[in-house]
């Protein structure tokens, strides 16, 4: 310390002879690469005091950077998934009107706006009703086959049973032989229980189970489910035979309430 003192007073000195008598210009440039690494280190603290703030201000500004970005990231993901429940829904309205235009009757679109309050009974509500021509009846339909059937009717909503209630049965037939039978509801929403079924009738795992139109409750040929099990005993006169409904009971927003045409009707 005291040598650096010591020198700047040297410099000091030889400044002030060098600006009263101007005849150190050598000495001088010598002196001066002599003692700038000197000031050099004086200005460390200011210099570093200086970089701590420009670089705490710039730490400070790329974490509020960050924090804006993960935000805005936020909002863009929860857009993206609103983007996508839209886009499913989007496929789902499609198959649901192209499975319209294969119709042979008159269909209604219709919303389902809730769901029965009592877990023993499989109901949905609608949001059409008897301003609508919606009437108790009416069978319930969505892009894979039948979902049920109209129960209850108000002037703007209606309240649908499910074919997988167990107060509910439909008349089927198998699609590929045309052995006729009842498709009843087991309760669970995923299964069917076919009654009255011989246990030598040709049924078996696979079979595609349509309505076949006895009754007149429900028009002919519309898919009702899928044969999953087929279990025959020896001694008992039926087999039990349980199903897959193939309609997405659980997951369908919007379905088609299905008119009946006249000539339908007479059959």
């Amino acid at each position: 310390m005291l040598r650096a003192l010591l020198a700047i007073l040297i410099v000091v000195g030889l400044i002030a002879a060098d600006l009263r008598y101007n005849n150190l210009q050598s000495a001088r440039a010598v002196l001066n690469t002599v003692v700038s690494p000197i000031f050099w280190a004086a200005n460390l603290p200011t210099r570093f005091l200086e970089w701590t703030q420009t670089h705490a201000q710039t730490r400070t500004q790329l974490l509020e950077h960050n924090e804006r970005l993960q935000r805005e990231n936020l909002i863009l993901q929860g857009r993206s998934q609103q983007m996508a429940s839209l886009q499913a829904e989007n496929v789902r309205l499609r198959a649901l009107l192209n499975s319209s235009a294969l119709l042979r009757d008159d269909v209604l679109v219709a919303e389902l706006v809730g769901v029965s309050p009592d877990p023993e009974r499989l109901q949905l509500i609608l949001n059409k009703g008897e301003s609508d021509g919606v009437f108790v009846g009416q069978p319930l339909i969505d892009a894979e086959g039948l979902m049920g059937q109209i129960v209850e009717v108000s002037s703007d909503s209606a309240r649908a049973l499910l074919i997988t209630d167990v107060t509910h049965s439909v008349p089927v037939q198998v699609n590929r032989n045309g052995v006729r039978a009842i498709a009843e509801g087991t309760g669970e929403l995923g299964s069917l229980e076919i009654r009255y079924v011989s246990s030598t009738t040709d049924i078996q795992p696979g079979d595609l189970l349509v309505t076949s139109g006895l009754g007149g409750r429900f028009p002919e040929g519309y898919p009702v489910a899928v044969v999953t099990e087929v279990e025959r005993d020896t001694g008992e006169a039926f087999a039990r035979v349980l199903a897959a409904p193939s309609a997405a009971l659980d997951r369908t927003r919007h379905v088609l309430l299905v008119f009946t045409a006249p000539e339908s009707q007479e059959n």
